[in-house]
């Protein structure tokens, strides 16, 4: 498939789709698979190449794994697992993260586990420092080889208490991965909360976790000796809802999203409906459509949730670049997420960056050299030009961006945007965009 498209832009989006299980989630919960002693199915799990990516690490550990692709259905035997080095980890994870979460189920299982060099998106910076102190902590050993780094528990692993300095996904994602079956109480402070993490949460109590979550962001999990596979509907992709929403909005279109789920987009719903959009909520998902007449500028900042969701900013900067007046955004997540904007400023929108917070509060990246807020001035007409996709998000957006400009935009590197966006050529097409 070519890493390249021809995007005719122009045209409003009309159509219907239908968006699977969150790229946030399905793959987090095919790694609990692991700790599970006997097979595991999850559903809604939509044909990603990030799924493919967990799919070939599973196998490499001894899963047995099969997948329907039309019907989103996927089951997991993790009865035997295996050890695999590193440079086969390697080869199989390619540029994704993904890793360094198998550590906990794995030291479990395996009393060993293997974490090759990382990639990732470049949105800022992403250590795995952090991963690595929740995992000494619970008592794991840790040896650097020129191959990456081997981890092992030769006393197994112990319940521990954590506070996160910011309530980071990934690490509640691995505290809880290595803490269900981990010897004695774990407590967890400052955590995430996302909703993608709530299911997580129900998912490992499917399989006989024992874990409880407060109002104040703290999570207790009661370790248990052994955990059951589960049976298990991935919640829809609230991302992807949010950026097929966002391209209605700049393409002045009209876009009915089966599957979407309003639960989990309050905060994105509100400030859509903000700028001007409206919608739709059915039965089976939400109609997304620009009303006509101007869209309005908005000051907006990014947050954890329930804040606004850092990865539904960049699809909303495209659509806010045709508002009437000044937006702002401070961005509080990823200090370098505006990186994006460069290929907008050449399509011919006005994009200023600052490294002062232009929000409504302080964050962690004011007294850093960072331009983490940004002012856009709109509405300006966008024309095509030649795009290199920089990350998921940013890469989907300028796809946007292209469906919205006048003429020809040549995307290339697009099979980044196959991380995370299940079939969205076919989706494109679907809803009547010039695409070659």
């Amino acid at each position: 498939m070519s890493d390249s498209i021809r995007v005719t832009g122009g045209t409003p989006l009309k159509g219907e789709i239908t968006v699977r299980g969150a790229k946030n989630f399905v793959s987090k919960a095919m790694v609990a698979a692991l700790l599970g002693s006997t097979p595991s199915t999850l559903r809604n799990v939509p044909q990603i190449s990030d799924v493919g990516i967990v799919s070939g690490l599973l196998r490499l550990h001894g899963t047995v794994l099969e997948y329907n692709v039309e019907s989103g259905e996927m089951t997991m035997d993790t009865s035997t697992i295996t050890q695999a080095d590193a440079e086969q980890i390697a080869n199989h994870a390619g540029s994704s993260r993904i890793p360094i979460l198998l550590c906990g189920p794995l030291l479990h299982r395996t009393g060993e586990a293997v974490i090759p060099d990382l990639g990732g998106c470049r949105i800022g910076d992403r250590p795995i420092d952090f991963h690595l102190e929740i995992l000494q902590k619970f008592g794991a050993t840790i040896e650097p080889s020129i191959d990456g780094l081997h981890l092992k528990a030769p006393n197994g692993l112990k319940g521990i208490q954590h506070v996160l300095d910011y309530p980071s996904v990934g690490a509640t994602e691995q505290l809880l991965l290595t803490a269900v079956m981990a010897e004695g109480i774990t407590t967890l402070e400052n955590a995430a909360v996302e909703p993608e993490i709530k299911d997580l949460i129900d998912l490992l109590q499917k399989m006989g976790a024992v874990i409880s979550v407060d109002t104040d962001r703290s999570i207790t999990i009661e370790g248990v000796k052994k955990l059951r596979g589960y049976d298990h509907t991935s919640l829809t992709d609230r991302i992807e809802v949010a950026s097929w929403a966002c391209a209605a909005l700049a393409t002045g279109g009209d876009i009915t999203v089966h599957g979407a789920q309003q639960r989990t987009l309050a905060m994105f719903l509100n400030v859509f409906r903000k700028v001007g959009g409206q919608f739709e909520v059915g039965q089976d998902g939400i109609r997304f459509f620009h009303p006509g007449g101007p869209l309005k500028s908005i000051a907006l900042q990014t947050d954890v949730h329930p804040g606004f969701m850092t990865d539904w900013q960049q699809p909303l900067v495209v659509a806010l670049t045709q508002a009437k007046g000044l937006s702002i955004v401070h961005e509080t997540v990823y200090e370098q997420r505006f990186g994006f904007t460069e290929a907008l400023i050449a399509m011919g929108a006005q994009v200023q960056l600052f490294r002062e917070c232009l929000g409504d509060k302080k964050c962690r990246f004011g007294q850093h050299n960072f331009k983490h807020s940004a002012v856009i001035s709109g509405p300006t007409a966008l024309h095509g030009a030649d795009i290199e996709v920089p990350d998921l998000r940013g890469g989907f957006s300028h796809l946007i961006a292209a469906l919205a400009a006048q003429g020809v935009s040549n995307v290339s590197g697009i099979g980044i945007i196959d991380r995370g966006y299940e079939n969205f050529r076919g989706k494109l097409a679907a809803l009547g965009a010039t695409v070659e």
